[in-house]
């Protein structure tokens, strides 16, 4: 039987909290007032609940979650976020990293750790980069998410992170299981490098050093397909999906997330993509299916 692995990212859980003009300090003022201007008119809670019941509908084996469940790091974000992932099922089957809303501001890794840490933890316990072995799947999430300064979007991974990465990889290859790296910050874009992964460069070094068998990201709110070098001439497919709240119509894709359908190992891996997504109509279909 394959393995059928979800992925949703960015859900950016509407509508704000009420906040203080002190919560308001900084950072989360410009946020707030962006939120006013536009991004309250992207994000629907509706259009995620009918999305994630669909991917419920569909009984996958694990859910991976690549970021951004708060918007601007107020602590009431935090606690709702918990209550949001709970009911997307148990921790042992929904895995978690943060993305740069989520990490917005001082003090919000501390409450993301406190409010959402039994979905960020490996197997051991460990924090990032953490394993998590899920059938024939080992799960190596990768946070980029760090704290940044106003009008700014940048992810960083980091030397620590990357070194156990590349060990990691390794380990989880000689076990022959099928290495799924998670992260927010996509290793390709076409964003503005205000909003870029900044060390992406050393990231592609480690998986051309050591491999993986797919790459699953978030941030740019864009279904995406790269394909990142591995060893002895590989190549490992780097997918990212819009966010999963989005309404249909605006600049960016509407709400969708993927199926991957794992199988094989003895015989070599084989990998099915299903793309679905919300239309206009408020259904959510299935778009494509990819071999990857």
């Amino acid at each position: 039987m394959p393995f059928t692995l979800a992925h949703l990212s960015d859900p950016h859980l509407a509508p704000l909290p009420p906040a203080s003009l002190r919560e308001l300090a900084g950072k989360r003022l410009t946020g707030w007032l962006n939120w006013r201007r536009k991004r309250h008119l992207v994000h629907d809670r509706a259009v995620l609940a009918g999305l994630v019941a669909d991917m419920q509908a569909q009984k996958p084996d694990h859910i991976a979650v690549t970021g951004d469940i708060a918007n601007i790091g107020l602590p009431a974000e935090y606690a709702r976020g918990r209550d949001w992932l709970a009911s997307l099922g148990p921790a042992h089957d929904v895995s978690f990293i943060p993305g740069n809303h989520d990490i917005y501001v001082a003090g919000c890794a501390d409450m993301a750790a406190r409010e959402w840490g039994a979905h960020m933890r490996g197997d051991a316990g460990e924090s990032f980069p953490y394993t998590r072995r899920r059938g024939p799947l080992a799960l190596i999430g990768v946070s980029s998410g760090v704290v940044t300064a106003p009008f700014m979007a940048t992810g960083e991974v980091g030397e620590a992170q990357l070194q156990k990465l590349g060990a990691l990889l390794d380990t989880l290859k000689d076990e022959s299981l099928f290495r799924v790296v998670t992260i927010h910050h996509p290793p390709v874009s076409l964003a503005a490098h205000h909003k870029r992964l900044i060390d992406a460069d050393a990231l592609k070094a480690v998986i051309a050093a050591h491999g993986a068998e797919l790459l699953l990201h978030g941030h740019d709110h864009r279904g995406m397909l790269n394909w990142l070098d591995g060893p002895d001439g590989a190549r490992v497919p780097a997918v990212g999906v819009p966010s999963a709240s989005a309404k249909p119509g605006m600049d960016h894709d509407a709400a969708g997330y993927n199926l991957y359908r794992i199988d094989g190992k003895d015989e070599g891996w084989s990998c099915e993509m299903i793309s679905r997504g919300i239309g206009v109509d408020g259904a959510v279909t299935e778009i494509k299916r990819t071999m990857l």
